[in-house]
């Protein structure tokens, strides 16, 4: 059967992905199974998942929706239709002052906080994958998290749920008449729920140990507690779609009620000297009102105390060591203080090994967040080579939460799993442990298997725990159901199961699975490959942040592919390796924007760009190398051959059309698919104007001197519409405040090197850096003088290009110091300047680099002190521009850019600004306005 044309009966063939690149992509998520889809579709709306529903009924096969794909227990992926939601599923409607959120599945939680941060308010759940998981998983796992506990978690804080069944009907608790309808349309669903509702409500042992479960989190099988907590059948359907991980129905929007954010709050590590002593404080920091107590054992807090800015502590903590992390928030400052001044008589009694200090600095607060939230991917990024990483999310009584670690403590020993770490949400006796595993031969695959049966006899009948208190059962818990809930809770489940889903079609194997070693099929293979993959763990924090994600690849698919790639290579299988490698080519390696931002929310630091330019590398010729490097020692006459094309085109335009260009260039690139495509956003520029000087001076601290780098693509392009360059606005800018102004002589021949690092021409890179940093040196007075760049992935280049310099260049770079033009208008010139006269509105575009360099609040500060309102779009991201990549691959820049520009064009702005030139040319071609460096907008507003 040819799925993939079968689906084109239904779906358009660009939104249907059936090629061996896209099924390997979508095999994996961030658990530790794998099965590979028989397609992966993308729908926009509910007549296509409806038919997508009569498709899998007719041919019998199973379809699995997805949206962030950070499940840890394997319920997003299938072999049969992955429903990828990511891309047209993200809308968000702020209803009443924000009380409620009305949101699509395909939205990240932390979307919809950004949405309702000016109301003050956030959603319950508050998972530690917030800023990757979206709406859809985070409903249908029921998730919780680090703060919301058990009241504002997903169950208890939606309101309202449109879904689709099985068998193609929707409903939604919204519309009164559909409560009428759904007994008539579906009067088996209905008089079945009705019935085991009735069953429950009859059984008071069964109705009790129901109730008792949900006082803790709980998130195994299906959510019982709504027959308790409701008593229509739409009701209580809609609520056990809330945690049903996708195996009852669609769910295709929902309105949640929102709970509070604190605007205040105070964070502090906390020190015990042991785990048991750390869990005897739990319920006197909960008592005294802490919204967060996370808890981490010694071998936790060792997985992250290599990262930037842990505290130095972290390295000479004793071994028995444990810590929490606690918060507390208010509404106001004085409350603040008195939640904490009344845990001063408790912690006198608590076992500490220094003096509690707590933190209401955000940056601060942020970095330890960000420590407790990295933990899970920490671990598995310093695990042995070809290991997986298996997290298992469970919970116990809080009084018994000490005695029960240290029997999992025993449980590690017996196993032989020495780098266990515990971790988790102490305030619930909910806690997350981590060991790495290898499934590489039978007899650590049953290792495995002995181990996970003590765990759920241990959590099950020593402690009456829960097997899974937030994470959703998932594969690897399935067999378990059961035995954690007894035969007649179990048996209500299956029959619910069998009367929604009787073909067992909707995410089959997981929650109901009669397979009782479900928990060791299907497992994930993690070949050696390089050390970035190697490292990566799959959890998909990364996506969100990357360009190419709604085209082709993300930096997780990219690992994905190396991964299976290894293995065919491993297996002998070349035909195959051949096949895929000539699809990740362009899917992998060419609309890769090695941008990095995906380093920046990856918790161990992976910049799968830098991969992708290492393969870049390895793929060069050595005639590309060698040509390369020529234009590197040529860089004067090829800048000078650019800026003669630039001006052939330019006229071309004037006496063709101003599309001209446009048309001829897109006719080359059908005969020709590497030929750069003509924006009409270029324009050239001539020798740079102004005064300025090429001597060097005696440099001291009373002047104001800077050496002036204008980067090759400020030399070669021109400002739009007939305005200055950027040299020439930065040479005004610099006049009006006074700071004089040193541009190296034979700068036509200098470049920061990006133009050769991105495509992985190291020689070229290493020639042009080296020569560059000499030539700095010297104009400098040898690093007395400070370097300005007026484009910021320039300066960032700059900055990091130290490891190719050969060794007396080394010495010479560590005396220079190089800052982009957002320092420089930061530092110097708003400084220097008083009389400003500022716009009324203007919109940001925060380039990769800059976000890189942490040069964000310079940046809108920058703004602020020319402005009077600044936007910055909730959709900002990378541009996908890369240099000179959107030229060669404009269908990559328009992906990346559609949704900020959607954003942008919401309104009118006096003025459109950002801090690099190619980006600039790609955010105009997309919104229709002028982006132009924020040098130009300091310019304009100085007198």
């Amino acid at each position: 059967m040819d799925i993939g044309k079968l689906l084109e009966n239904i779906l358009p063939k660009e939104r249907i992905k059936c090629r061996l690149v896209d099924l390997v992509a979508y095999a994996s998520d961030a658990g530790f199974y794998y099965l590979r889809p028989k397609a992966v579709v993308r729908p926009v709306n509910e007549d296509e998942i409806i038919a997508i529903l009569q498709f899998s009924h007719e041919h019998k096969v199973p379809v699995t929706f997805r949206t962030g794909g950070t499940s840890l227990s394997g319920q997003s992926i299938t072999d049969g239709i992955l429903v990828d939601l990511k891309q047209y599923w993200n809308q968000i409607e702020i209803e009443d002052s924000g009380n409620r959120v009305r949101v699509q599945p395909g939205i990240t939680g932390t979307m919809v906080n950004v949405f309702l941060k000016k109301h003050k308010r956030k959603i319950g759940p508050d998972p530690s994958s917030i800023d990757s998981a979206m709406i859809g998983g985070i409903l249908s796992n029921n998730s919780s998290g680090m703060c919301c506990g058990v009241s504002m978690n997903s169950y208890h804080t939606t309101k309202h749920v449109r879904f689709i069944l099985p068998n193609g009907k929707s409903f939604s608790t919204e519309i009164k008449d559909d409560y009428v309808r759904f007994e008539q349309e579906c009067p088996e669903i209905y008089s079945s729920i009705q019935s085991l509702s009735q069953q429950i409500s009859e059984n008071p042992v069964l109705a009790e140990r129901i109730r008792t479960k949900y006082l803790t989190k709980n998130t195994v099988g299906y959510s019982l507690n709504s027959f308790i907590d409701y008593s229509h059948p739409l009701d209580i359907f809609s609520h056990l779609l809330i945690g049903a991980e996708g195996t009852l129905g669609f769910i295709a929007e929902a309105v949640m009620e929102t709970v509070p954010d604190y605007p205040y709050k105070s964070t502090a590590f906390i020190y015990f000297q042991d785990i048991y002593s750390a869990c005897q404080a739990i319920k006197p920091l909960t008592d005294t009102g802490a919204e967060a107590v996370e808890l981490m054992d010694r071998a936790s807090l060792r997985s992250i105390e290599n990262i930037k800015g842990v505290p130095s502590i972290l390295k000479s903590l004793p071994e028995p060591t444990a810590a929490l992390l606690v918060e507390y928030q208010a509404n106001t400052v004085e409350e603040l203080d008195t939640k904490i001044e009344s845990l001063s008589p408790h912690s006198k009694e608590f076992l500490l090994l220094q003096p509690i200090v707590f933190t209401r600095d955000t940056v601060e607060q942020a970095l330890y967040w960000k420590l407790r939230k990295g933990m899970f991917p920490a671990v598995g990024a310093v695990r042995a080579s070809g290991t997986t990483v298996i997290l298992e999310d469970i919970a116990f009584p809080v009084e018994q939460l000490g005695d029960a670690i240290l029997d999992l403590h025993v449980l590690f020993a017996k196993y032989n799993y020495d780098n266990a770490i515990i971790f988790g949400h102490a305030k619930d006796g909910n806690i997350h442990f981590v060991v790495t595993q290898s499934f590489n031969s039978a007899s650590e695959v049953d290792r495995y298997d002995r181990f996970l049966q003590e765990v759920v006899d241990l959590v099950v009948n020593k402690y009456d725990g829960t097997l899974k208190a937030e994470h959703g059962t998932g594969r690897n818990m399935s067999p378990f159901v059961e035995t954690e809930w007894g035969s007649e809770a179990y048996q209500i489940m299956k029959q619910l199961k069998a009367v929604i889903d009787p073909e067992n079609l909707l995410n089959p194997g997981v929650i109901i699975n009669e397979h009782k070693d479900a928990h060791i099929l299907d497992l994930k293979s993690l070949p050696t490959v390089e050390e970035e993959v190697d490292r990566c763990i799959e959890c998909g924090y990364c996506e969100h942040k990357c360009p190419s994600r709604n085209i082709t690849t993300t930096p997780r698919q990219r690992i994905v592919i190396r991964r299976e790639l290894a293995l065919l290579k491993s297996k002998g299988d070349m035909v195959t390796h051949k096949h895929l490698s000539s699809q990740y080519q362009y899917d992998g390696l060419d609309t890769c924007a090695v941008d990095g931002l995906c380093a920046t929310s990856c918790p161990v630091d992976i910049n799968t760009g830098d991969l992708i330019k290492r393969l870049r590398r390895e793929n060069h010729s050595d005639f590309a190398n060698n040509t390369a490097l020529w234009i590197s020692r040529n860089f004067k006459t090829v800048t000078a051959v650019v800026n003669f094309a630039l001006s052939s085109g330019e006229v071309i335009n004037k006496l063709f059309g101003k599309n001209a260009m446009v048309g001829v260039t897109k006719t080359i690139k059908k005969i020709i698919p590497p030929f750069p495509l003509w924006s009409n956003q270029l324009h050239t520029t001539g020798r740079i104007k102004g005064k300025y000087s090429t001597r060097i001076v005696e440099y001291t601290t009373e002047q104001s001197a800077v050496v002036y780098f204008p980067t090759c693509i400020s030399r070669v392009m021109g400002g739009a519409d007939n305005k200055k360059s950027i040299p020439e606005a930065f040479l005004s800018v610099s006049h009006k405040s006074g700071i004089q102004v040193i541009i190296p002589e034979g700068i036509d021949a200098l470049c920061c090197g990006q133009l050769f690092s991105s495509k992985g021409f190291n020689m070229a890179y290493a020639s042009k850096c080296n020569e560059t940093v000499e030539k700095l040196w010297h104009i400098t007075n040898e690093g007395r003088i400070p370097v300005v760049l007026d484009v910021t992935s320039c300066s960032q280049t700059l900055q990091k290009s130290r490891p190719i310099l050969d060794e007396l260049n080394k010495q010479r770079f560590d005396q220079l110091t190089i800052i982009d033009s957002i320092d420089y208008l930061h530092d110097h010139v708003i400084p220097a300047v008083n009389v400003v006269e500022k716009k009324g509105s203007i919109v940001l575009h925060p380039v990769c680099s800059l976000q890189k360099m942490g040069l964000e609040r310079k940046f809108l500060a920058v703004a602020n002190h020319f402005t009077e309102f600044v936007h910055i779009p909730v959709n900002a991201g990378c541009c996908g521009m890369a240099g000179d990549r959107g030229f060669l691959f404009p269908e990559l820049t328009a992906a990346a850019t559609a949704p900020e520009a959607g954003d942008v064009k919401l309104k009118q702005y006096d003025g459109y600004y950002s801090s690099g030139k190619t980006c600039e040319i790609a955010m105009s071609e997309a919104v229709g306005k002028n982006y132009e460096s924020v040098l130009y907008l300091a310019d304009e507003c100085l007198k």
